[in-house]
């Protein structure tokens, strides 16, 4: 991790923007209990994330409904009210992206793991998501992290130096398989602790 860093990656839900279907569904159920269980169990990540990687929303609801017809209505909710799952920008972590796209050392991209028809909401909802030099969402190209053929498409679309590179990724195992592709990375906890681990890779900010 001593080569000069040119490019800097980020994750978004949970480095830029506050993201949980709990925000969403402790206005639907009553109890802490109900709300664990439905998310546990109904709309899981395991469910979300293949949204992600491609599955269309109508499709992902149909499967689901018919496991849990019971919670038809509570399933629609998710993506029908999603934009209540956020709580809002992580405004220091936004300040320095912003630095970061304002300088003229660093180029700066987002690898997210997206569905294809939220994404454009998200962008409504969140401008500076629009700010990118470029963005991969995984909805839209069918493919998701933390699989390799995702982090090569990011370099070679982009035109990246991998081991110029650092991705940040509050997903530890999303950051391993940076690493895994040459990428430095950053497991993000705080926008405090991003900022140290970015200064101690010489990035200046």
């Amino acid at each position: 991790m001593n080569s000069k860093i040119d490019t800097i990656i980020f994750d978004l839900g949970g480095v830029l923007v506050d993201w949980n279907p709990q925000y969403l569904y402790e206005k639907i159920f009553s109890t802490q209990e109900e709300i664990d269980w439905f998310l546990n169990n109904v709309c899981t990540p395991d469910w979300n994330i293949e949204q992600d990687a491609g599955r269309t929303i109508a499709e992902a609801n149909t499967i689901k409904i018919k496991e849990f017809p019971k919670y038809s209505n509570e399933i629609k909710l998710f993506y029908d009210r999603w934009e209540e799952m956020f709580s809002g920008p992580i405004h220091k972590s936004v300040e320095i992206q912003q630095k970061l796209l304002k300088s003229p050392n660093y180029r700066v991209y987002a690898l997210t793991n997206w569905s294809a028809e939220t994404w454009d909401r998200g962008r409504n909802l969140f401008p500076f998501l629009n700010d990118f030099e470029g963005v991969i969402v995984s909805g839209q190209e069918k493919m998701r992290k933390p699989y390799d053929e995702i982090y090569q498409l990011i370099i070679n679309r982009f035109n990246i130096t991998p081991e110029n590179s650092v991705f940040i990724d509050d997903n530890y195992e999303n950051t391993v398989a940076a690493t895994k592709n040459g990428i430095n990375s950053i497991h993000f906890k705080t926008s405090e602790k991003l900022l140290i681990d970015l200064q101690k890779l010489n990035v200046i900010i």
